[in-house]
């Protein structure tokens, strides 16, 4: 007599996109995901249609100030009210030798669109305009060139940025009298790069010669035998997670007040979260050691310390080397973020070309970090195959 199939070979029969609890975590994913999606207002369609905002950007980014050259200038400039009812074109700019500018009309409102021209400049020289206002803050508008006959007309828009009743359009016009040369934003950016990579390696340094002693304590095979060391292993593991959970940016700010700004605040910062991580990978690293040495040592009658010398160290002293070279590697990443608060670096330099708009010179100092990183990343990898090889 044939028994007829059970639900459970049924349901065992179907793939598992067809079974309900696939289609339930399906469903409640796509729900998690939906929610996801609105409460974190993604709208792809601006990415390409505000594009345009982010170009110029991009493009003197990718242009880094890597070498100079001996150069001349000249700098004329004319002033514009944020007036409707202002005077006609406004002409400065110390005369026809050294170039005239003009903004015409010379009053208006923002968004309105005005023509500046320029006369007496040198023939088929580049040069950038600027919009200043009336706090000095300066901001590009653009590049131009000087035609044969040393002149240039363009239409530009007052900028959302003017700021009080006068303001001043700028022509920078540069070009090359002599040799190249490295330029002064290089010359400072390896300044700031060394600087950079000692702080991380202080602060490694420092993090590698706390948590290794503390990551005995944070061990669970070698702490948790004894009611006293129970406590110890929990009192430090939950030490190692509270700072880990503190973003190095914070403490920054926090030794920033406390010892001044510069690399110091950074060394502080970095160290005290390699601390917590570094701990926390070291005790694990320890709890995944070979026990046979550990009870060989044990059963001789030797003291907990001796065991921990002679049975332990030996197992993990490669790993943690490996771990403290990656964790190097990681702080010269995160001092670049460290300096944006004054923890010292390059990172302070460039916080302060993004906030001044001067992305070609933030565009050397993101070149030399990405070299630094690329080199770095190379040497530690290859240093840590050679100390995996030795285990």
């Amino acid at each position: 007599m044939d028994v007829p199939p059970t639900s459970n070979a049924t349901q065992t029969c179907k793939p598992f996109y067809a079974r309900t609890r696939f289609l339930a975590f399906a469903l409640a994913a796509l729900v998690i995901y939906a929610y996801g999606w609105r409460v974190t207002q993604i709208d792809l369609g601006v990415l390409v249609k505000d594009i345009h905002l982010v170009r110029p950007l991009v493009v003197n980014l990718l242009k880094p100030d890597l070498v100079a050259f001996e150069t001349e200038g000249r700098t004329p400039e004319a002033i514009f009210l944020l007036n409707p009812n202002g005077p006609g074109p406004v002409v400065s700019g110390g005369g026809p030798a050294e170039g005239t500018l003009a903004v015409s009309p010379a009053s208006g409102n923002i968004g309105d669109r005005v023509t500046v021209s320029g006369r007496g400049l040198v023939p088929n020289s580049n040069g950038r305009l600027y919009w200043v206002n009336a706090i000095e803050q300066e901001f590009p508008l653009g590049e131009v060139r000087a035609g044969p006959d040393g002149s240039f007309v363009r239409e530009i828009v007052v900028p959302q940025t003017a700021r009080g009743d006068v303001q001043t359009v700028r022509a920078v016009f540069t070009w090359r009298t002599g040799k190249w040369h490295f330029s002064e934003t290089l010359k400072l950016c390896g300044e700031k790069m060394v600087e950079t990579i000692f702080l991380a390696l202080m602060a490694t340094t420092f993090a590698v010669g706390v948590a290794g002693p503390l990551s005995f304590l944070a061990a669970r095979n070698l702490m948790t035998r004894h009611a006293a060391g129970r406590g110890i292993y929990y009192l430090v593991r939950t030490l190692f997670n509270v700072l880990r959970s503190i973003e190095p940016l914070i403490m920054a700010i926090l030794f920033a007040v406390w010892v001044g700004i510069g690399p110091f605040a950074g060394v502080l910062a970095l160290g005290v979260h390699s601390i917590a991580a570094l701990g926390k990978l070291f005790s694990e690293q320890i709890e995944s050691i070979d026990p046979g040495p550990v009870e060989a040592i044990t059963a001789t009658g030797a003291s907990p310390v001796q065991v921990v010398l002679f049975a332990v160290v030996p197992q993990v002293v490669p790993q943690f080397l490996a771990l403290g070279f990656y964790r190097w590697d990681i702080n010269v990443r995160m001092s670049t973020i460290i300096g944006f608060v004054g923890g010292g670096g390059i990172g302070f330099l460039l916080q302060q070309w993004i906030n001044l708009l001067q992305y070609n010179q933030a565009g050397t100092a993101l070149l030399s970090i990405a070299l630094v990183v690329i080199g770095l990343d190379v040497a530690s990898a290859r240093i840590r195959e050679k100390l995996e090889r030795s285990t």
